[in-house]
């Protein structure tokens, strides 16, 4: 199958709000690719292709809502289809950034995890940091999830980063970041104190599912390269 071609065509019917041809697309496609397969090889791209073309100001306002509105429904179907493995009783706490793009990133990334054994609660955009840093205490997950966010987003999370690191409530806790600006800023999440980073959904599966869970408080915050220092503010 041409991946490529594929997600061409999908972009097409997506931006022009063709529902129909939309899911065309999905039927034949799924006639060779797993559920998962298709966040990672269609969905995945597709999205990031509509978020460049209208970060680059290439779509309007009209089709990236059509677009971003309609994936967001198919991605939904997908995820009845997915796999439901043995829990690898490893608890995630996902939130991202406050629009509706940052969501749909955000859900493909939960949807992974889960077909990964994870147990992911998602809590979605636009939720204040005293409300993130109440839920963590009260159900201390092992991880803590921030995917999909824009630049604008990056003082709340420090300040949340921050405020985490210093009250120590949580001292099993390993935060991950991912995705929007974190896969196009490199060394931004260990700058800002983050355990574990990843620039898409498919490399956050693989890096948690590689790092072991964190049995006592660590002496090191950041996994794999030492803290940077840190920009000013």
């Amino acid at each position: 199958m041409n991946c490529e071609a594929l997600v061409e065509r999908f972009f097409e019917t997506l931006i022009t709000g063709n529902r129909i041809a939309a899911r065309e697309v999905i039927d034949r496609a799924g006639a060779s690719l797993s559920p998962q397969a298709l966040i990672t090889d269609l969905f995945w791209p597709t999205y990031q292709l509509i978020d460049r073309m209208y970060r680059a100001d290439h779509l309007s306002t009209l089709n990236h809502h059509m677009a971003s509105r309609l994936l967001r429904v198919l991605v939904d179907q997908n995820a009845a289809r997915l796999p439901r493995p043995a829990s690898k009783q490893r608890t995630i706490f996902a939130v991202c950034g406050p629009s509706d793009t940052d969501e749909l990133g955000g859900q493909m990334a939960v949807d992974l995890l889960e077909a990964a054994g994870f147990e992911v609660t998602f809590a979605g955009g636009g939720i204040a940091n005293d409300e993130i840093m109440a839920r963590v205490n009260e159900d201390q997950p092992d991880v803590l999830l921030m995917f999909a966010s824009a630049p604008q987003d990056l003082p709340n999370i420090r300040q949340l980063i921050d405020t985490l690191h210093e009250i120590g409530a949580c001292p099993r806790l390993q935060i991950a970041v991912g995705g929007g600006v974190f896969a196009r800023a490199d060394g931004l999440a260990e700058e800002l104190g983050a355990d574990l980073w990843a620039n898409d959904p498919m490399e956050m599966v693989e890096r948690l599912l590689s790092e072991p869970m964190r049995r006592a408080a660590p002496t090191q915050r950041t996994v794999g390269r030492t803290r940077r220092a840190r920009r000013a503010a």
